[in-house]
């Protein structure tokens, strides 16, 4: 019936490399698992990031409030988080699994090679998760892809995987508005059960997060480098498009690894998606296709759509992680005179018993 009805679809006027890889129906349904998934993290990041600065103001009644406001404003209801919604979903159904699968691959080598020259924290995953929303729906996509590919009943089940994603999403989404507006009221009452769930075991929703997100990348790995497989007919051709792919990811890698370091963290954060983009568009202009080089001028789109409303979130963990740094420089400063002041004193000592 949904194959009959997508026949139907007025796709012939259109050139070739405008076309979907698969069907439109099966494209739709697994960019709104997606989409889903980009809401669900979104809310529950800035759900963390309430509590911590909740309990940073407990600590420190000075700065009461000053990083909520921020916080409050990230989040998109009614018409305007529809409209987001409707538009982050449309970039992921129009993105091919091709061009998904490249994205998510990038976005694992420069993980794991930030974890490895940088000194991995909290901080750092903070702003991890939040630059990783638009690569976890093209992860999803493309597992979705991989893991349905020739079931006989594939609209079925990615129907049931939107639908569960949408009640995800819609729960994720009621518990980030029932946060910012009752949290602290509720917390200090102790009478609703959800706000003292967050109280007594919000300090675990960063590191649960961060397992979530390991285990959808693994999966979408192995999609990402089975899908690229499936483009090449013999080893060579797919030699020749992995050797030059490793060799710009990594110089990629360096040159913004160097490069992050320099810039505020909003700004560091435009750059590299302009530069990392811009490089694969360079790729597959020479080993790729035409629909490849369109899929990922929608790729900018949808990092776009993804990391603008979020610009604060990363100016805000920035600005977290400079503070820690300069408390820790303090600490030390403070602790310096101290340990010298205990090495005098056993000197002094031996010098008065001398005398």
């Amino acid at each position: 019936m949904f194959s009959f009805i997508t026949s139907l679809l007025p796709t012939h006027f259109l050139p070739g490399w405008l076309c979907l890889d698969t069907n439109p129906l099966h494209c739709l349904l697994q960019a709104l698992v997606g989409a889903c998934g980009i809401s669900v993290l979104c809310s529950l990041m800035q759900v963390h990031l309430f509590l911590e600065d909740s309990q940073r103001d407990k600590n420190d009644k000075d700065h009461s409030g000053h990083r909520t406001l921020s916080y409050q404003r990230t989040t998109k209801p009614g018409l305007p988080g529809m409209l987001w919604f409707l538009s982050v979903t449309g970039v992921l159904a129009v993105v091919g699994s091709r061009v998904a699968a490249l994205v998510v691959l990038e976005f694992c080598l420069r993980s794991v090679s930030g974890w490895v020259t940088t000194r991995p924290c909290r901080n750092f995953l903070k702003q991890l998760l939040i630059q990783s929303q638009f690569c976890v729906g093209c992860a999803l996509s493309c597992s979705l892809n991989f893991l349905h590919e020739g079931a006989s009943q594939r609209w079925l089940c990615l129907l049931l995987a939107a639908a569960l994603s949408w009640f995800l999403a819609r729960q994720t989404s009621l518990l980030l508005q029932h946060v910012t507006a009752l949290y602290k009221l509720h917390s200090s009452q102790r009478y609703c059960g959800t706000c003292i769930s967050l109280l007594t075991s919000g300090h675990c929703l960063l590191p649960m997060l961060c397992r979530t997100m390991i285990i959808i990348f693994f999966v979408a790995v192995v999609a990402a480098i089975s899908i690229i497989n499936e483009h090449f007919l013999s080893a060579t051709e797919a030699l020749r498009f992995w050797t030059p792919l490793t060799i710009c990811y990594t110089l990629l890698i360096v040159y913004m690894q160097e490069d992050q370091h320099r810039l505020p963290g909003s700004q560091a954060v435009l750059k590299t998606v302009v530069v990392r983009l811009g490089g694969l568009m360079v790729l597959m202009l020479t080993v790729g296709r035409w629909a490849d080089v369109f899929h990922i001028l929608m790729c900018f789109l949808g990092e776009a759509s993804c990391l603008i409303p979020t610009m604060d979130l990363l100016d805000a963990t920035s600005s977290k992680d400079e503070e820690d740094s300069t408390d820790y420089v303090t600490r030390e400063q403070q602790q310096r005179p101290k340990a010298q002041e205990k090495h005098q004193r056993p000197q002094d000592l031996l010098c008065q018993m001398a005398s």
